[in-house]
């Protein structure tokens, strides 16, 4: 089935009453705002921005260090940015998949496949041993096949991964549905151990409880208009004050860059999705997944899916959409326009839910580089590190992001420091208008790629050769 192909109005009556909000973030237990920042402060440590980026730098700065005075800045409110607004899978690969990373760092995918396996079981342990709240399910993945070329390419990555310890299973069209029914459905490659899925919002108001708990000062609604070097120190100039730090960690991922060289080296692209009213007890049976799997299907454009706690099923993904100029904003979050075509795909896959309704939906920004992968960098003198550039895998990588930043910017020993992945910038993205002309070509191609049995133009060749290969 090619969802590129697919499209009916029959289904527009299940977005008659959507709410434009974000499921995570509609939350009774939401906690209370922190205050703004105010007047002049210092600092041995400036965090800017309150993602997951951020959060695991404030954690891990203040477990190693108990003394260092740690204020952590947020322009909005702790999982109001992309941390709270994502779908809730944390994967293990820090290289934005297996075949990623090994096309880009093969002699180090031993290695990598091996601190993100470990880095998820530190995650893990720490929501455990913290006892935080936010339906941690270890529950794997599976990347599914909804047209038969898929399937030889899909197989052929079982003994890949098994030779850098990676344990994959093949399911067949019969197996496949009997773990999720979809009649699109032509086989899956169920990876059973490397993702987790969670709330993304409560894990990250955990982590912030967390922060808190070892004295690290949190300022909410505290947007970072300039950073300037004082020689000895950094001032952080915020709206209603400032802070002079002796170093500063920079968290912001797709936000507006403070550091001129990230305008080329990030740029935001929007993602979609849906949330659906709690299904029935018979609606549950008909499709079965009673082990709860995070689901992706095959496409250069897929779609992402997983149950939540309380009996919905979250549809997300397919159309990135990339804003002239880099565009964001809140406007951007509230975008519909990608609803029907979401819904239409949604019924394709599950024609026997017909009638069920959507309760949610929003967009949120993708911090995307060409690499597709985190990458970190310094600047003033080594008292500011960076890190960014995720590409939707930063649930997870964000821990390990986190950590080799702080330890680039304390200048302590670590081997994930010799990684060529660690050490080596993206290539930039061009400026508009070519930047715009190129993404959007790009996204043309690979739909129609879709709708050519995976066949790829000259045009992603020539991205594939410059090592900027695409996907959505």
């Amino acid at each position: 089935m090619s969802f590129s192909q697919y499209g009916s109005e029959a289904t527009l009556p299940s977005l008659a009453d959507i709410k434009n909000l974000c499921y995570w973030l509609d939350d009774v237990d939401a906690p209370a705002d922190k205050s703004r920042l105010i007047g002049k402060m210092s600092a041995d440590l400036v965090i800017v921005g309150g993602g997951f980026t951020g959060l695991w730098a404030a954690i891990e700065a203040k477990q190693a260090q108990p003394n260092l005075d740690i204020v952590l800045v947020d322009g909005d409110a702790i999982a109001h940015g992309a941390s709270g607004r994502n779908g809730g899978f944390v994967a293990a690969s820090l290289t934005h998949g297996f075949v990623n990373g090994l096309q880009r760092w093969p002699e180090e995918m031993q290695r990598l496949v091996k601190a993100g396996h470990e880095n998820l079981d530190a995650i893990e342990d720490f929501v455990i041993s913290h006892n935080i709240d936010c339906d941690w399910r270890r529950v794997g993945e599976i990347d599914v096949a909804t047209e038969e070329y898929q399937v030889k390419t899909l197989q052929s990555f079982i003994d890949k991964a098994a030779n850098y310890g990676e344990h994959l299973i093949w399911l067949d069209q019969e197996q496949m549905r009997s773990k999720l029914n979809s009649p699109s459905y032509v086989g899956g490659l169920f990876d059973p151990d490397s993702v987790a899925i969670c709330d993304p919002a409560r894990l990250a108001w955990g982590l912030r409880d967390a922060a808190l708990a070892l004295g690290v000062q949190i300022y909410e609604h505290t947007p970072v208009s300039a950073l300037s070097d004082e020689g000895s120190s950094v001032e952080v100039q915020c709206e209603f004050g400032q802070v002079q730090a002796a170093k500063v960690l920079l968290a912001t991922n797709a936000y507006p860059a403070l550091l001129k060289r990230m305008k080329y080296l990030v740029v935001p692209v929007y993602d979609s999705v849906l949330v659906t009213e709690p299904l029935t007890e018979q609606q549950k049976a008909d499709i079965g997944w009673n082990g709860a799997e995070g689901i992706s299907d095959s496409g250069n454009q897929f779609h992402y899916y997983r149950p939540t706690a309380d009996g919905r099923i979250l549809w997300g993904g397919y159309d990135a959409t990339y804003h002239f100029r880099s565009g964001f904003g809140k406007e951007f979050e509230q975008s519909t326009a990608s609803w029907p075509k979401l819904a239409n795909h949604f019924f394709a896959t599950f024609p026997q839910l017909a009638g069920l309704k959507f309760e949610y939906g929003w967009s949120g920004a993708i911090d995307t580089c060409t690499r597709f992968s985190a990458f970190w960098g310094m600047a003033m003198g080594d008292k500011v590190s960076y890190v960014a550039g995720y590409t939707g895998l930063g649930v997870g990588a964000s821990r390990f992001g986190a950590r080799v930043a702080l330890d680039k910017l304390f200048k302590l020993e670590n081997p994930d420091l010799d990684f060529k992945m660690t050490r080596t910038l993206p290539k930039p993205f061009p400026p508009e208008p070519l930047r715009s002309a190129g993404i959007n070509f790009t996204r043309w191609s690979l739909d129609q790629a879709d709708r050519h049995q995976g066949k790829r133009n000259w045009w992603l060749k020539l991205l594939d050769r410059l090592g900027m290969g695409f996907d959505s």
